[in-house]
């Protein structure tokens, strides 16, 4: 059984999609749904759905001491970053190696790093002039949306799209394909 546990910062839709995926599931659980934000509303979506919740703010989140019980204490076995803007440590990496990742929601290398997050990345994306845009799932590393990709969906867009077009492209593609990376990168590893 892999033992899963879903960072988020934001309102969840893409943690919404996650659990409901895996409902049923005999071979893969959410076990717990771990935000920096308490008022992140993914954590509602979590606790309409029965899955533990937990907030860990910055400061405690960089403490392996207060952090690392709390995965112990669920036996989370796997990590998924959906919407998650912290930055993580060493740590956590070194205690999940290649048991965690990340989605990105453009092209990586194009448009990742610092700052790059949310809108900011559509808006670059628009601004670059790009025909396309994607999203790309990638081990997580100390290096920000620098670790090794694994997979990326890509759909194309046009001169006409505002960034909130090319947003509403990228999301679609998240609702359709992270959960199903999610089953194979877990299904590949055991």
């Amino acid at each position: 059984m892999t033992n899963i546990a879903i960072f988020v910062s934001g309102s969840g839709t893409n943690c919404e999609n996650i659990i409901k995926y895996f409902q049923g599931s005999k071979d893969i659980r959410i076990k717990l749904v771990l935000s920096n934000k308490a008022d992140a509303y993914a954590l509602v979506r979590a606790q309409k759905l029965g899955i533990d919740t937990c907030v860990v703010p910055k400061a405690k989140f960089n403490t392996p001491d207060h952090l690392m019980p709390i995965l112990e204490q669920y036996d989370i076995n796997f990590i998924v970053l959906a919407g998650f803007l912290l930055f993580i440590p060493d740590y956590l990496i070194n205690a999940f190696p290649r048991r965690m990742i990340n989605l990105h929601p453009a092209l990586l290398p194009k448009f990742g790093g610092k700052g790059m997050w949310g809108h900011h990345v559509h808006e670059a994306v628009k601004a670059a002039g790009e025909t396309e845009t994607g999203m790309t799932i990638h081990w997580v590393s100390s290096e920000i949306d620098g670790g090794e990709i694994i997979v990326q969906y890509k759909t194309p867009l046009s001169p006409n799209d505002t960034a909130d077009d090319i947003a509403a492209k990228e999301h679609l593609l998240e609702m359709e394909y992270f959960p199903k990376a999610i089953e194979k990168i877990i299904n590949e590893q055991v």
